[in-house]
């Protein structure tokens, strides 16, 4: 989606909340790195089809510094940390308690991607797994231009 959603174009809200583990994970420690903020749940069908393309895309560009946070959706943090294990996901992955942070990104359904820049503007939204393809059209929106060759 590149239009519509109340946040494209504008900074992220804060995200401060605590990992599969307890330890916080907040938004400013990735303030500088592309960023996909990701919310997911383990019985969202989709999402079991977007983890792989989202870690390809992490090694991919793991010299632009691009980052994932998942945020667990409307799910408990055992099945969210089995899922995890299942799928390898190197990312954290946040609980949302009482759903606050997915009102706050306005987040109705998942899986539902915002791609932040390094500066913490959101510069696109996915909502549902992006068509084959589109993926790397969306990170092209948050990260460094590539250098051109010598």
């Amino acid at each position: 989606m590149i239009g519509g959603h109340p946040l494209q174009g504008k900074p992220a809200p804060d995200l401060d909340l605590l990992d599969l583990d307890g330890l916080p994970v907040r938004l400013a420690d990735f303030r500088g790195r592309p960023l996909v903020v990701y919310f997911w749940a383990s019985w969202c069908i989709p999402c079991r089809t977007e983890f792989p393309l989202l870690k390809g895309a992490l090694e991919a560009h793991a010299a632009d510094g691009l980052a994932v946070i998942g945020v667990v959706y409307r799910d408990s943090s055992a099945n969210a940390s089995a899922f995890m294990t299942d799928y390898e996901a190197p990312w954290p992955a946040v609980m949302d308690p009482g759903g606050a942070t997915a009102t706050t990104w306005s987040v109705r359904a998942v899986p539902t991607s915002f791609f932040l820049d390094g500066s913490g503007i959101v510069r696109a939204i996915s909502f549902g797994p992006p068509p084959s393809g589109s993926l790397e059209g969306l990170l092209a929106k948050i990260l460094p231009p590539a250098s051109p060759s010598p």
